[in-house]
């Protein structure tokens, strides 16, 4: 199978994350990570965008009891940089990770060498 997109990881966020994640919970976010980067329409379950932030979505990932959310923008349609992530514990996005995802992502647009 080909990829349709490319993958960049800004900072360190999403690689502590990653690190602190049950080997089940890995390979389920690696799962949805290749279905990311190798088909061209993601479904809503996995990748939704979230209102009133323009430009920022958050990867959806459910593994047993637990639910993560990884937060992410696309770059020039064919690049998907990944931010912060978080165990989902109530039904709302913690307002601190939010902001600090839209912060990230207004960083990298700023720094980025892909313009």
């Amino acid at each position: 199978m080909e990829k349709v997109r490319e993958l960049i990881f800004y900072k360190h966020y999403f690689n502590d994350f990653f690190k602190s994640l049950s080997p089940l919970a890995k390979s389920k976010v690696d799962y949805v990570l290749f279905l990311l980067t190798h088909i061209d329409r993601i479904p809503e379950k996995f990748l939704k965008h979230i209102e009133g932030r323009k430009g920022l979505y958050e990867l959806r990932i459910e593994t047993g009891n637990n639910i993560f959310r990884i937060f992410c923008c696309f770059d020039k349609e064919k690049i998907v940089v990944l931010f912060n992530a978080f165990q989902k514990k109530t039904q709302k996005a913690p307002s601190k990770e939010t902001a600090l995802a839209e912060k990230l992502m207004n960083e990298y647009f700023k720094t980025s060498k892909y313009d």
